[in-house]
């Protein structure tokens, strides 16, 4: 019987080794951010963001380093978008909220990809009104193109012969915290109650 006991023993230690190296199996331990990821990026984190040349609201031309200097909401859109632009923005402004009352300061970012219609002024107002502290930002084609291209955003506009033209463009909201870069993306069916709890999670493990 000892003999019987001793070779459970052994099989249940192999069982519960064997979970081990499932349950870790393609975990990055040198991830500080692990625990909080929910999302896949091909590439890497590190495919994704880098520095940007915009316009702020007062007409002045900023970079990533002078935006993202507390943890980031960022958002492509654009100010003449007739219902995804301010659901998904205003979505985020609820999200820093709540983040807010648990310590936790972010900072909601609109980056124009209407560069034609979005100037400083327009896209500022557009920000204030969604949250005092987004900052909204525009720039020349060439400016948004980059800042675009950095974060692997796509923007198509359509007929531009109509002063009502709308824009074809990708709807993620990128978590970007200074001195590590993006960290996480958000997708339109997030709730602010989500991306609030997941960014917390990130800001923590800091």
């Amino acid at each position: 019987m000892t003999r019987i006991y001793a070779i459970l023993a052994v099989f249940v230690l192999a069982l519960g080794l064997g979970t081990i190296y499932v349950m870790t199996l393609g975990r990055n331990d040198d991830d500080q951010f692990a625990q909080c990821r929910a999302s896949q990026i091909a590439g890497g984190p590190g495919s994704i963001g880098g520095p940007f040349e915009l316009v702020n609201a007062q007409g002045e031309t900023v970079t990533d380093a002078d935006v993202i200097t507390q943890p980031s909401l960022i958002y492509f859109g654009y100010t003449f978008c007739p219902d995804v632009c301010p659901l998904d923005t205003a979505r985020n402004a609820e999200a820093v909220d709540m983040l807010e009352e648990q310590g936790h300061m972010v900072t909601p970012v609109f980056i124009s990809i209407d560069p034609d219609r979005d100037t400083p002024e327009v896209v500022g107002d557009f920000a204030a009104n969604l949250h005092e502290r987004m900052i909204g930002l525009t720039g020349s084609p060439e400016q948004v193109k980059q800042a675009s291209r950095a974060y692997k955003t796509y923007y198509k506009a359509q007929d531009k012969s109509d002063e009502y033209y709308l824009v074809d463009h990708s709807t993620f909201t990128y978590l970007v915290l200074p001195g590590h870069g993006f960290v996480e993306f958000f997708k339109r069916d997030d709730s602010a109650e989500k991306i609030a709890t997941q960014t917390a999670c990130f800001i923590d493990a800091m």
